[in-house]
Order: structure tokens, then C-alpha cells, then sequence
């Protein structure tokens, strides 16, 4: 579990996360080892313990073991700790955004911006872990008092994804902690270092033994199942694709486990004639570009009005044509590269696809070499709705851009597909404001704005986009149970 010199020579305290802490206890030196790659170079980071079902029931039964007594704690003793993993957190938020960058390949100033988002989920928590309220109820006679209080849900499993494996890994187990609830917590595969740095500096902040266990784990398939088939285990938290969200559903569904879901998305960025049009193309960099486009809120479909299309198509191709690929160390990058080939091989096809059906390339729309998942930036028009990146969420650095005529026919437009994660528009006549922003079928909509995600508010999607809400009050509901006491005979 020793980090390598290709990991620890951007570290300015390696000898801090030489030992990847967290782990379950138990013998895992004769476990066989998986490798996590840096993407933007294939360099080997680290060789991790790859735990399996046994494993994952020892970290089932800690956290269970560990359940009531994490429970009895005082809101304000779980508050401090939390708030000590925070303040740890922004302290070797250096190391933490070095982590992120050798192993999932974002631009090193994104990576210091998630652990930062990262750090404010378990603020924002902090705080709310003492805002666990219950009510009174007037009572129907004078003989019985009515009341409801709220209690944690129990062990937690958690799923994150490698596209943000910082901040997902706060934006879960904080609200459960708050809560009162011990958790397990099984990271993509292809990004868990930055979750053992995170589980590490949890220990030094003071967590008790069993409240936290982290699974390392190099496919996620049986610690899936056994998390969500485990009695021990009531409430599941994954964020990943649609289809894997099915199959933890139907999992969960013979124990009628809780679970919370944000799940696949395919973002309609949407801009009207009335529209401020350079605010337009700065917001759909921000919401296509972040990440490389690798994030379940990305712009997935342009649409502009025909009064400004070519404005903004000009403008916004020329913007994009500026963005600088490279190693997300390197000065000056913007984009960095794809996770894996796979994303390589989909932005490829997608590309293929579109052009075969009279798509044009404005910008872009190659690998960078033949080496590597580094791929340039790609505006492409002349889009139709057969095409298959008007229909699938591309995951990578592709903007198609969609003319449009009708308000009424693009919000419709937008609305069909199975998703409902996240819309943007924009616009400035007030009347259309409101009545496109009520009419879209997404859990969040980004009005003249690129970028809304936060801790404060509630973050998740509608139809197959997902169940249940994170980040805000919102999201601590989903880890509390709602029990009412009914008192009679006084």
C-alpha cells in the first residue's frame, strides 16, 4: 500500500500518505494487488490490496459494531470532529489536489478547486449536525403528548465515481456522519488514492475506530452486491451510471433498503435570442470544459436560437480553439486528459458518427496523438437529433451545437430523454426566465449560469437521473429516520 516516485514527487509531505490508511484490519498482504495508473502519463501510482467479499463483510461488521456508539454521540461531538477532518483537509489541500491530478488528470488548479468543495461539504455538515430537529403535535385529548424525533438510518455503503473522487467521497459520507451513521465506502477503482489520503487524515483527526472504512477494490461488482445485499447495511449512496443504478436497485429491493442515487445525465445548455451572448459562451465553457466535459452535469447538448446561433457558434468555437491540452501539472492547461481509452474510443465514435450523418467539425475532433487519452477540444454543428452524441451523454470534450427555432419546440426537445439531472439557459426577457425554468424536467436548472453546484443547495436529478438529494438540508434527511412517539395515560 506504499505510494510510488511517480505520485510522491509532487507531494510536499509524502511520508503523510506513504501509507494509505482506512483500510479494514485483517491480513492483507497476501491479498493479490491492482495497479492505479496516472492517465496522463501511464505511470504506476500505487498497487493497492483488492479486497473481495470477505473483506467487505469485515468492514460491514466494524461499522455496525461501531454503529450505536457513534450514534449516542452528541450532535456537538460529531460537529468537532467533522470540523477537525475539515480543518485538516484545507491544511494538505496541496498534497490532496496533487493526489487527484496524477491519478485521475485534471488541470492541478481544478484539483485544488474540488478539494476546497470537498472541505466545504464537511463544514457545511459540521454545522448542520446540530440542526437535527424534531416537532411537537397538538395532541387530539389531554391525556397524550405527540411528538417526532429523528434518528440516524444505520451503516451506510457509499459507491463514488473517479470523475470527482474528492468531493464525491465528502459529499456522501459528510451528511451521513452528521447524521450519525457509520459508513463503508468503495472508490472507483481508477481514483481511490485520494479517498485513503482523505480516510487517513480522518483517523489523525480523531474519528473512532469502525465509523469509517474504506474498500479498495479493482472492479466493484461483488462489493456492489454484497453492500447492497449485507442486512447489516441500510442505506446505499452511489453516484455512477443509470444502468448500474438499476442493478443496485433491484439489489436492494428484496430488503427495501434506502437508497440515494445520482445517477447519468445528458445536460441541455440552451441559448435564446434575448440572451447576453458572450455570458453564454462563458458559461458554456464552464458547464461543456470542466473536467475535460467528464462530469454528470456537463453541457451534453448546445442549443441556440437561430437569431444569435452564428454570434455565438463564432465566438464560442474561437474560445474553445484557445483551450490548452496537456498534462494537468503543466502551466496553463485547461483540458487534460480522458480517464481511459474507453472514453477515448466513445469521443471517437460519437465524432464518426455525427460526421457520417452531415455533422460539420468547426474545431477539434481528433486525439492529440496516437499515444495516450488526450483529445482536443470539439465544436461540432449542422447537429441532428439521430446523431448519437444528441443522444447519448458523451462524457468528454465535445460540444455539438443544435440550432433551434421555437422556445416552446427546444424546451420540448430537451425534456425527451430519459434523464433529468441538470438544464442551463439562458436568457433575459423575466416572463421567459420563469416559464422555461418551471418546464424543464431537471432537478437543477442553471439560469444564466454555467456552474451551480454547491454544498448549501440540493443537488440531483428527476426520471432516471436519479432518487434522493445531496448537499443542503436536503441531503441530511436522506440519513435520518423519522420515528413518532405517541404518549399516553398522563
Amino acid at each position: 500500500m506504499t505510494i510510488t516516485s511517480a505520485l510522491t514527487r509532487h507531494l510536499k509531505k509524502p511520508e503523510l500518505f506513504s501509507n494509505l490508511a482506512g483500510v479494514p484490519e485483517g491480513d492483507l498482504q497476501s491479498l493479490p494487488k491492482f495497479a492505479v495508473f496516472d492517465p496522463a502519463t501511464g505511470d504506476v501510482l500505487a498497487e493497492l490490496p483488492d479486497m473481495g467479499i470477505p473483506q467487505v463483510a469485515l468492514a460491514i461488521d466494524r461499522a455496525h459494531a461501531a454503529q450505536a456508539q457513534w450514534a449516542a454521540l452528541t450532535a456537538r461531538q460529531r460537529s468537532d470532529l467533522l470540523w477537525e477532518w475539515h480543518r485538516l483537509i484545507l491544511q494538505h489541500s496541496e498534497d490532496l489536489a496533487s493526489i487527484l491530478t496524477a491519478e485521475m488528470g485534471k488541470p492541478f488548479t481544478e484539483a485544488k478547486s474540488e478539494v476546497a468543495h470537498a472541505a466545504a461539504y464537511l463544514q457545511w455538515y459540521a454545522e448542520e449536525a446540530n440542526r437535527i430537529y424534531g416537532e411537537t403535535i397538538s395532541a387530539p385529548s389531554v391525556d397524550r403528548r405527540m411528538i417526532v424525533i429523528k434518528q440516524p438510518v444505520g451503516v451506510v455503503g457509499a459507491i463514488t465515481p473517479w470523475n470527482f473522487p474528492a468531493s464525491m467521497i465528502a459529499r456522501k459520507i459528510s451528511p451521513a456522519l452528521a447524521a450519525g451513521c457509520a459508513v463503508v465506502v468503495k472508490p472507483a477503482e481508477q481514483t481511490p488514492l485520494v479517498a485513503g489520503a482523505m480516510f487517513a487524515l480522518a483517523r489523525m483527526a480523531g474519528f473512532p475506530s469502525g465509523v469509517l472504512n474504506l474498500i479498495y477494490a479493482s472492479e466493484g461488482a461483488s462489493v456492489g452486491y454484497e453492500l447492497c445485499t449485507n442486512p447489516k447495511v441500510r442505506k446505499i449512496s452511489f453516484t455512477g451510471s443509470t444502468e448500474v443504478g438499476r442493478l443496485l436497485m433491484r439489489q436492494c429491493s428484496d430488503q427495501i433498503k434506502r437508497v440515494s442515487f445520482e445517477l447519468g445525465g445528458n445536460a441541455p445548455f440552451i441559448v435564446f435570442d434575448d440572451a447576453d451572448v458572450d455570458a453564454a459562451v462563458d458559461g458554456a465553457l464552464q458547464a461543456k470544459f470542466r473536467n475535460a466535459g467528464q462530469t454528470c452535469v456537463s453541457a451534453n447538448r448546445l442549443y441556440v436560437q437561430s437569431g444569435v446561433f452564428t454570434e455565438f457558434a463564432e465566438k464560442f468555437t474561437a474560445r474553445v480553439g484557445e483551450l490548452r491540452v496537456g498534462n494537468g501539472f503543466d502551466p496553463g492547461v485547461s483540458i487534460g486528459p480522458l480517464i481511459d481509452t474507453r472514453a477515448l474510443a466513445k469521443m471517437q465514435s460519437h465524432i464518426a458518427d455525427a460526421i457520417e450523418k452531415g455533422a460539420v467539425v468547426r474545431c477539434g475532433g481528433e486525439p492529440v496523438s496516437a499515444d495516450g487519452t488526450f483529445f482536443q477540444p470539439t465544436v461540432i454543428t449542422e447537429v441532428t437529433r439521430d446523431m448519437r452524441l444528441a443522444q447519448e451523454e458523451t462524457f468528454g470534450p465535445l460540444a455539438p451545437i443544435i440550432r433551434f427555432e421555437d422556445a416552446d419546440q427546444v424546451v420540448a426537445e430537451a425534456n425527451d430523454t430519459i434523464y433529468g439531472l441538470a438544464a442551463y439557459f439562458y436568457a433575459s426577457n423575466l416572463k421567459r426566465v420563469w416559464h422555461v425554468a418551471e418546464a424543464l424536467e431537471y432537478g437543477m436548472v442553471g439560469i444564466n449560469t454555467g456552474r451551480m453546484s454547491s454544498e448549501a443547495a440540493p443537488f440531483g436529478g428527476m426520471k432516471q437521473s436519479g432518487i434522493g438529494r445531496e448537499g443542503s438540508r436536503h441531503g441530511l434527511e436522506d440519513y435520518l429516520e423519522m420515528k413518532y412517539l405517541c404518549m399516553g395515560g398522563l
